[in-house]
């Protein structure tokens, strides 16, 4: 998929650009898709190794928090859940336990750790799967959960606006943490429909209440500030609550003995091999998307729709947000591109920048995460897994529309 769309972006700005030569007898057209590519080249190259110390950083941090312990916490916390959403699944099968290990990775935003546990979670549900070629409802409630993406703390986004010249980076925080616990309630919801999933038995009631509750609490205590306020307040809330997280990990390291010293050294050195490693992947994207954005074939879709939002009277600056969302579902490293150039072209902290931020945090990529999972245990019929998952993405898309437009609108 990812391939097409690359390839995509090529041919149709060659097209474009070729109209604009031979019909509008636009000269310098080809003259900017050249630049584009080596200026974009060069923009993804010092993207990636301007991101190295922030990525360090976080990463340090994470692996410190992944040994003190919070994973295994969190996996405790989350097992009455699943065993009442998957009665299929016995109640000391090694798959749950690899499921809300792989959930508890993405909160924290393990992804080098989650995703082998939910590989692993998949393969382990596959034991106990009458027909191997055809998913379970385990495995599709599951896989729709991770393509909600339940974010806790979204590192790259915020290395990604700190990289870009963000004021304050972490702003956005809230706001995802809104959009991603809608987007999983909307993919839940959608499975439990399909499924028939009982979601008024007690404990469930009782974590969604609970969940609910909180995400409640923090729309009513924003809801009666004014904006100025709510972004002031919300500045505020994100840092307590990250760095309260930083001290958590490290008090629970010294607490168990660790060495968190050597710990943040060792997830530094992978936060510096990623930034390293995404190089060939920015540029290819940035370079793609900049060639179809100066060949103006960007500019006619975007217009086609404004054109549409404004005859129905709704305000269009969501827009220039669009192709992160677009991307979203088929993509992760299609959509990154996406929200770094529209922080680039719209800046970090223009609401097209922020938007685009908070979409990508508010969901994952569904058809990889669809090709990965069921690709390793080889299953063919999917069922109703891709549709609840692209439900999933709507509801969050959605919500960080709707989140940005308040909080930053």
């Amino acid at each position: 998929m990812l391939n097409l769309i690359w390839i995509f972006f090529f041919l149709s700005a060659f097209a474009t650009a070729t109209f604009k030569l031979l019909v509008l007898g636009d000269t310098k057209v080809f003259s900017e898709l050249m630049n584009a590519m080596f200026s974009l080249s060069k923009t993804a190259f010092e993207i990636s190794l301007g991101l190295s110390g922030v990525l360090a950083l976080w990463l340090g941090i994470m692996k410190i928090g992944e040994h003190s312990g919070f994973i295994d916490l969190l996996t405790k916390a989350l097992n009455p859940l699943f065993g009442r959403l998957m009665p299929e699944i016995p109640k000391d099968h090694p798959a749950l336990g690899a499921m809300v290990m792989n959930i508890a990775a993405n909160m924290l935003g393990l992804d080098n750790a989650a995703t082998p546990m939910g590989i692993k979670a998949m393969q382990e549900m596959q034991t106990l799967n009458p027909h191997p070629e055809r998913a379970t409802d385990a495995q599709i409630l599951f896989l729709v959960i991770n393509t909600a993406s339940v974010t806790l703390f979204p590192v790259t986004i915020f290395a990604y606006r700190a990289q870009l010249g963000a004021a304050n980076p972490t702003d956005v925080f809230i706001p995802i943490l809104i959009a991603t616990y809608m987007s999983t309630l909307t993919g839940l919801l959608a499975v439990a429909t399909v499924q028939k999933i009982n979601l008024l038995d007690k404990v469930v009631l009782a974590y969604l209440g609970g969940i609910t509750i909180l995400v409640g609490g923090i729309l009513a205590y924003f809801a009666g500030l004014d904006q100025t306020e709510m972004l002031k307040q919300s500045a505020l809330v994100s840092h307590v609550i990250l760095f309260s997280l930083v001290i958590s990990f490290i008090a629970a390291a010294a607490y168990k003995r660790l060495n968190a010293y050597e710990l943040f050294v060792d997830g530094a050195k992978q936060g510096f091999q990623t930034a390293i490693t995404i190089i060939p992947y920015l540029v290819a994207m940035l370079v793609a998307f900049g060639v179809f954005r100066a060949s103006g074939a960007l500019e006619l879709i975007t217009d086609g729709v404004r054109l549409l939002v404004n005859f129905c009277g709704i305000d269009n600056r969501f827009i220039d947000g669009l192709p992160t969302a677009l991307m979203k579902p088929f993509s992760g490293s299609g959509a990154r591109a996406m929200m770094i150039d529209t922080m680039q072209t719209h800046g970090a902290d223009s609401f097209a920048g922020r938007l685009a931020s908070v979409v990508q945090g508010s969901t994952e990529t569904t058809f990889y995460v669809l090709a990965v999972y069921f690709g390793a245990v080889n299953i063919k019929q999917i069922r109703h897994a891709a549709a609840c998952g692209i439900v999933a993405d709507i509801g969050g898309i959605l919500t960080a529309i709707l989140v940005t437009y308040w909080f930053f609108g």
